[in-house]
């Protein structure tokens, strides 16, 4: 039997003011008006039909307002939407509520009407202070932009932020990474992402890549990164992730706790556990045909929803909980999946001989060496049948 899981919301803003080279998610660049009222409208639509699957009025941890760019939403638009999610599930004054926000549009009446909308945490995507590199990026604001939004956030209210950071830009050096990461730890905030640069298909630098740093020097940036954060007491909990000491992300936890999560808005996905079984959901991807979906609320769900088969949930579950440094324990994993231990404990075995997990009282965490070959590690546990296809 699965326990209930922690729920969480997502709620997907798809569009931004120009496509970054890099970005491989979700999201469009806005080439007229933004009819906002008409996507609120559908956002509140397509969460009362995904209520409809419970019982009872689901209890919300957490709800993550991501893109996109969201800060293009005006704070009446936000209060719009919070409030009407407040009618449809339970939040309260602990759930952590974060927008995403653009540098580039930031403005201090902007933030401050989210604020008083209810919004909690502001995830600040700043990615370098580097004029440069955030050029060859395509972002749309400067070091100067970035400093006057967190000086924003912080005026408008927001003691709980997260800075979002890239390292191993192209033809950046360790001393550009320290410079980077030392700025961002001066800013204070409670909690930073730090993202490795990666080249994802379909995306404008997969098609012309940039020269990126060597594997030695981006060993020696990466290193740079978290010596700061750990000497400036900032927590390595998650493969990306360092938080402040009671400020790690609710809403990322539970992903990587495989907790359960709705998701609405253009292309979001979601995860819920329903009588014992696993689902998987998606909407429309883009934008105009979520909104011809949802502009009038549709008589019955029309997300496509997928039952987890049991012999993906071994990989599925370790996909999300191997990226915390707490690693996980076998009670737990019976718990969110449903499965028996006996289903997965070779598995785990050959990852602990192969010292890529340790074993740790109950816990099984991964290893430097697991947590610097992840891959390696999931591919244990890929089911057979998918190995043999491959």
């Amino acid at each position: 039997m699965i326990s209930p899981a922690t729920a969480s919301l997502y709620v997907h803003l798809p569009w931004c003011v120009k496509k970054c080279p890099y970005c491989d998610f979700n999201s469009h660049a806005l080439r007229s008006s933004l009819d906002e009222d008409s996507y609120i409208k559908a956002l509140l639509n397509d969460l009362a039909v995904e209520v409809r699957r419970f019982e009872t009025r689901p209890a919300i941890e957490s709800v993550f307002l991501g893109g996109g760019t969201p800060s293009l939403f005006s704070g009446k638009s936000i209060d719009h939407l919070l409030c009407g999610i407040n009618a449809l599930v339970d939040i309260n004054e602990t759930t952590e509520i974060t927008l995403e926000a653009n540098p580039g549009t930031a403005d201090a009446q902007r933030f401050e009407a989210y604020r008083q909308a209810g919004v909690n945490r502001l995830s600040i995507g700043v990615q370098s202070f580097n004029d440069y590199h955030l050029s060859i990026l395509g972002r749309i604001h400067g070091k100067d932009q970035a400093l006057r939004a967190v000086d924003m956030a912080v005026k408008a209210g927001f003691l709980n932020f997260n800075l979002d950071l890239m390292y191993c830009l192209p033809q950046q050096n360790p001393e550009q990474a320290s410079e980077d990461i030392a700025l961002a730890i001066a800013l204070s905030p409670a909690h930073i992402s730090a993202y490795q640069l990666t080249l994802e298909p379909n995306t404008f630098f997969a098609f012309r890549p940039p020269e990126l740093p060597d594997d030695e020097t981006g060993w020696q940036i990466q290193q740079a990164y978290q010596d700061a954060l750990k000497a400036a007491n900032y927590d390595h909990y998650e493969i990306s992730a360092f938080g402040k000491p009671d400020r790690k992300c609710l809403h990322n936890l539970n992903y990587w706790r495989f907790g359960d999560y709705l998701g609405i808005g253009a292309g979001a996905h979601g995860k819920l556990t329903l009588n014992s079984t696993i689902y998987r959901t998606i909407k429309p991807k883009h934008p105009d045909q979520y909104l011809k979906t949802f502009r009038y609320q549709p008589a019955q769900n029309t997300a496509l929803v997928k039952a987890v088969d049991k012999a993906d949930l071994p990989l599925e579950y370790m996909m999300n909980v191997l990226r915390l440094k707490s690693g996980f324990s076998l009670t737990h994993l019976e718990n969110a999946t449903g499965l028996d231990r006996s289903d997965v404990m070779p598995e785990i075995k050959q990852a602990v001989s192969r010292g890529l997990l340790i074993k740790t009282s109950s816990v099984f965490r991964p290893s430097e060496k697991g947590t610097l070959f992840l891959d390696d590690l999931l591919q244990i546990f890929i089911p057979n049948s998918h190995k043999e296809v491959a």
